[in-house]
């Protein structure tokens, strides 16, 4: 049956969706997913970090799983998903145990040599909340194309490590909602300002956590505006076919 359907909460569209596993340099296997279209090669790959593991967050976090869910069909875009030391999901449990964002750094340096491993095009990371954090402090050590910030608390990045992303040539897009818990878009106008290249998206009536599918749609938009701008913004409906079964 042909026709277009509309993209609903719990709509995944068809990709290669293969379960895969990173092996850290202090020796623990972590678990996670790479989502690549079907019918092309992808034009870009989004890395994934996940909010706080001690208050919930994981691989599949909504607007990470959304993302994984939508992209590559959309978009062409890869979508590795994986969780951190210590945190679980439906994927399994990956090794070890949460630091704080400390050991969290191996974490990120296994994500990318599986990114470099496999040969997956132009890596953004992509974090929230708590993943943000490790994408300003580790980001930087690697050969990424940019990142894309949602919700950054700033909890844990120094004045520093935040600075040191000026003059990079590493695009920052910071997607501020704006009634974020931890830091509002003025805060965060003070707290990105040494990176006056960033690109600040104050997105109207946004929280924290993205509740909503208005919400998810305006951060996926941002996010492929950054990444893949000829693809955004993304549609709202698609062929049947592009629908996965089952």
């Amino acid at each position: 049956m042909s026709g277009l359907v509309e993209i609903r909460s719990g709509t995944e569209l068809v990709a290669d969706r293969e379960e895969i596993e990173l092996t850290t340099v202090d020796g623990l296997v972590l678990v996670g997913e790479l989502a690549t279209p079907v019918d092309r090669e992808p034009v870009a790959t989004l890395v994934c970090l996940h909010p706080l593991p001690t208050h919930g967050g994981f691989m599949d976090s909504h607007v990470l799983r959304k993302a994984a869910a939508r992209l590559p069909a959309l978009a062409g875009i890869a979508v590795l998903r994986f969780n951190t030391r210590g945190t679980s999901s439906l994927r399994g449990t990956s090794e070890g145990e949460y630091d704080g964002g400390v050991a969290e750094r191996y974490d990120v340096a296994a994500a990318m040599t599986f990114v470099a491993e496999r040969g997956l095009p132009a890596p953004w990371l992509l974090g929230w909340s708590f993943g943000t954090e490790l994408a300003l402090k580790y980001g930087l050590g690697h050969p990424i194309a940019g990142a894309v910030l949602l919700s950054p608390p700033l909890h844990r990045a120094t004045p520093g490590e935040v600075a040191a992303w000026h003059g990079s040539g590493v695009p920052l897009v910071v997607v501020v909602p704006e009634h974020d818990d931890f830091l509002k878009p003025p805060e965060a106008r003070e707290g990105f300002a040494a990176v006056p290249e960033a690109r600040l998206v104050v997105v109207e009536g946004g929280r924290h956590l993205w509740v909503g599918e208005p919400q998810v749609r305006r951060v996926l938009d941002e996010i492929v505006a950054a990444v893949v701008p000829d693809a955004a913004p993304l549609p709202t409906e698609v062929p049947r076919e592009l629908v996965a079964s089952g």
